[in-house]
């Protein structure tokens, strides 16, 4: 009776890992809409809430910022940081108590990270996805998807992409570390209606003055 029991067990146990390894049809269908939508617009402006918090301790940190996406181009302002990426180069600019300095690298060189514009298409590969369910907020229905790896050394094992489901724009996601650490961010205003040039998203050091300048290309 107890060999039986045990050998249920473990065929439930394979089952459920099976099931949720697989990759779930609503979700991809979902995640489908959001990025037909973003690939179809002349660009994306939008500011946002960012927190890391800490599991372990409790801990947890938040900053505010604004975000320019175009494609695979993307302009993000921080305070005291401002990162660059044209598609093929990244700046990284930071100024603090007056020193300004800007790290430059081949945007190639960068691909493993998870970008706000590669955000709207990482499931397509790498990963394993399923919706967790629906909520409402602020009048809207914002629905949760979770993605997992299917590799174990995939830079991040496990993501969260919040969707508005009539509207089908991504409003925030979530990464999760390997030490117990969550990255979130959260969409405050989106115009998804702005025509961006290409030179917006090209730092240029005429405009900040005396930088230095860290070329690792």
């Amino acid at each position: 009776m107890t060999r039986k029991i045990t050998l249920i067990a473990l065929f439930l146990s394979f089952f459920s890992t099976v099931a949720f390894s697989q990759k779930d049809a609503e979700a991809k269908k979902i995640l489908d809409d959001v990025s037909t939508k973003y690939k179809s617009l002349k660009g994306l402006q939008a500011s946002f809430e960012f927190t890391y918090a800490d599991v372990s301790d409790g801990r947890s940190q938040s900053q505010s910022g604004e975000i320019s996406i175009k494609g695979d181009k993307y302009h993000l302002k921080l305070p005291e940081q401002e990162i660059f990426n044209n598609g093929k180069t990244v700046w990284t600019y930071i100024e603090s108590s007056g020193y300004k300095e800007v790290t430059i690298n081949n945007a190639s060189e960068m691909e493993d990270e998870l970008t706000p514009s590669s955000v709207y298409t990482i499931y397509q590969k790498g990963y394993n996805y399923r919706l967790l369910g629906e909520r409402k907020e602020n009048g809207s229905t914002i629905q949760e998807i979770e993605l997992t790896a299917e590799k174990s050394n995939a830079p991040f094992q496990r993501v969260k992409l919040f969707a508005d489901k009539e509207k089908k724009d991504l409003v925030g996601w979530e990464i999760y570390d390997d030490q117990g650490g969550v990255f979130k961010y959260r969409f405050k205003s989106v115009n998804t209606n702005v025509d961006l040039a290409d030179s917006y998203f090209t730092f240029n050091p005429q405009k900040y003055g005396k930088v230095e300048i860290i070329d690792l290309r």
